[in-house]
């Protein structure tokens, strides 16, 4: 087959014309069709839209001609998500056949979304902006409707910083290339962040036990405002404003209002910040969002309460009883691998809605994604028999591309409950790399989860070790019992793909996990010319050549400037 025939019934929207373009990009890429409006082609896929299917649901049936193919959805993204289907449910090797999968689709859970942490000189961060657009319009394809962002102020010195104005460029870039899919967007915003340049008299007060928790990246900058001083709920709101200025002509759908990392006071007047000085400062940013974008859906974050302040969750609680958030419509929960324990015990505070936020790129790895391909099948299948019962849907917190099969996990999902992690899994790698590679990457991915990777927390030792010493330099608890089974599973699965295929990012990344595995486990863990070799080639599929420590690749070269007092921050 070397031509598709696309009809539209409908005149096309932007949305549908930018679904088009998606739809005739991978048929070409990946099996070398032609989409045309001749009818002499192969196939008719006639394209539609009908609003009686379900919000967001679509349905592929055939048409009434013979070599003829329906996709309609419901609505706009519908239409996206049933092509994403039919691309997945087709095959393409040794030669392209049309999905046989027939039915129709809805997802159950309304919120499927993917936060990109746009920080750390990560993919996000440093790609080239049309790399990480085609991202956006991948994962859309698996159902992705949201995508947040968040503009980290502590960086620069006023919202005219010229590095500010880049970044807010290269957002706004970002959230308009998923509005163009049909996406939801939305901004992230610590609650009482702000820029190195706040006053010393209004600063945020640290000392009661959050500055330490994290050090480098993560942590209390210092630079944080108290909301209690006179003069500091305006100039977080002064800050905000010019924020929310800089985007008010996209339409934003949602806005996170956040408690920690970094942000929180813990002077005795808004002490304990998640049911006090959080709450001052959160409601009154509400009503401001809201001036900008009436419409917004304003999320609550939860993140950490009871980390630094013990009784946190129980105080909210109470002061949800006292005040209703009725100015906020989500409440967002999760504990860095899980739902909170007090929301499991004793329910949601204020009986608002209930989101997630997965934490997807830091467990199990440090440096985040320095060793390639994450994935966690298992993790996901527990933890989503915790919380799927009790959650809206989700917003996973990324770092880059090495989750990616986490991030397809999570949206699938929301998209159907009932689907076991191993069955979503299949079908990312039968479309992504092969439909025979399937049950053999699946079988990788599950040796994978088990062994957690990262280099040692020892400045000294790599010092020594490039002085050829011998030094242990990276950790994999239990490698032994998996390296080699692991990359014979990967090398089998690449004897079924395409060459093609074996060139694509995703399947470059998953096999060096497994060839790294191997290789270090086989030199007793010491860096080697052809670990250094596959270092270097993750740092140009991440673009990660200014990473800072956090996600960079940790091979020899950029570890002899490695410091030792950042090496606890994500450590397993």
């Amino acid at each position: 087959m070397s031509q598709i025939r696309l009809l539209v019934r409908p005149k096309p929207t932007d949305v549908m014309r930018r679904t088009l373009a998606i739809l005739e990009r991978e048929l070409t890429e990946r099996a070398g069709i032609e989409c045309t409006d001749a009818p002499t082609a192969s196939l008719t896929l006639e394209l539609d839209l009908q609003e009686d299917i379900g919000r967001e649901g679509f349905s592929i049936v055939d048409g009434d001609e013979d070599s003829t193919l329906r996709i309609i959805g419901n609505d706009e993204r519908g239409l996206l998500y049933g092509i994403g289907k039919f691309l997945r449910s087709s095959t393409y090797q040794p030669a392209f056949s049309p999905s046989q999968w027939r039915g129709t689709s809805v997802p159950e859970k309304p919120v499927r979304a993917i936060y990109f942490a746009s920080h750390f000189h990560n993919f996000y961060h440093d790609a080239p902006i049309e790399e990480v657009e085609r991202y956006i319009e991948e994962l859309a394809l698996w159902g992705c409707n949201t995508l947040m962002v968040w503009f980290d102020m502590h960086h620069y010195t006023g919202i005219d910083d010229p590095e500010a104005i880049a970044m807010i460029r290269r957002l706004r870039r970002l959230l308009s290339a998923a509005r163009g899919v049909g996406m939801s967007g939305g901004l992230v915003g610590l609650a009482n962040e702000a820029y190195s340049t706040t006053p010393e008299a209004v600063r945020a007060d640290w000392t009661a036990g959050h500055d330490g928790y994290h050090t480098g990246p993560g942590g209390h900058y210092h630079v944080e405002i108290c909301p209690s001083k006179p003069g500091g709920l305006d100039l977080i709101l002064q800050n905000r404003r010019e924020l929310l200025e800089a985007f008010r002509d996209l339409p934003l759908d949602y806005f996170w209002i956040w408690p920690y990392d970094q942000g929180g006071c813990t002077c005795s007047e808004c002490t304990p910040w998640g049911a006090n000085g959080f709450l001052k400062v959160a409601e009154p940013e509400a009503a401001l969002i809201r001036t900008f974008f009436p419409k917004a859906k304003i999320v609550l974050s939860t993140w950490y309460f009871d980390r630094f302040i013990e009784g946190e969750w129980a105080a909210f609680a109470a002061a949800c009883k006292a005040a209703p958030l009725t100015w906020s419509d989500y409440l967002l929960a999760d504990d860095c691998g899980g739902m909170a324990d007090y929301i499991l015990q004793k329910g949601v505070p204020g009986n608002l809605p209930l989101v997630t936020f997965p934490e997807i790129s830091m467990s199990a790895n440090w440096p985040w994604g320095g060793f390639g391909a994450l994935p966690r099948p298992i993790h996901w299948q527990k933890y989503w028999t915790e919380v799927s019962h009790l959650i809206e849907g989700v917003f996973p917190y990324s770092e880059g591309l090495h989750e990616d099969m986490n991030k397809v996990a999570l949206l699938q999902l929301c998209w159907d409950p009932s689907r076991p992690v191993d069955d979503i899994l299949r079908e990312y790698a039968a479309y992504e790399f092969s439909l025979s590679s399937a049950d053999d990457v699946l079988q990788a991915a599950h040796l994978m989860e088990s062994i957690a990777v990262q280099t040692c927390a020892n400045k000294e030792g790599f010092r020594q070790a490039a002085s050829g010493e011998a030094v242990e330099l990276y950790t994999m608890p239990g490698v032994e019992r998996v390296a080699d089974a692991c990359f014979e599973l990967v090398l089998q699965a690449g004897q079924t793909m395409s060459e093609q295929a074996q060139t694509r990012w995703r399947w470059r990344m998953f096999w060096l996990r497994a060839a790294l595995m191997k290789e270090l486990h086989d030199s007793g863990m010491k860096a080697t010319p052809t670990s250094e070799s596959y270092f270097s080639e993750l740092t140009t599929l991440y673009h990660a050549q200014n990473a800072e420590d956090a996600v960079c690749l940790p091979s020899i070269h950029r570890m002899m400037t490695y410091d030792a007092s950042d090496a606890t921050a994500g450590q397993t």
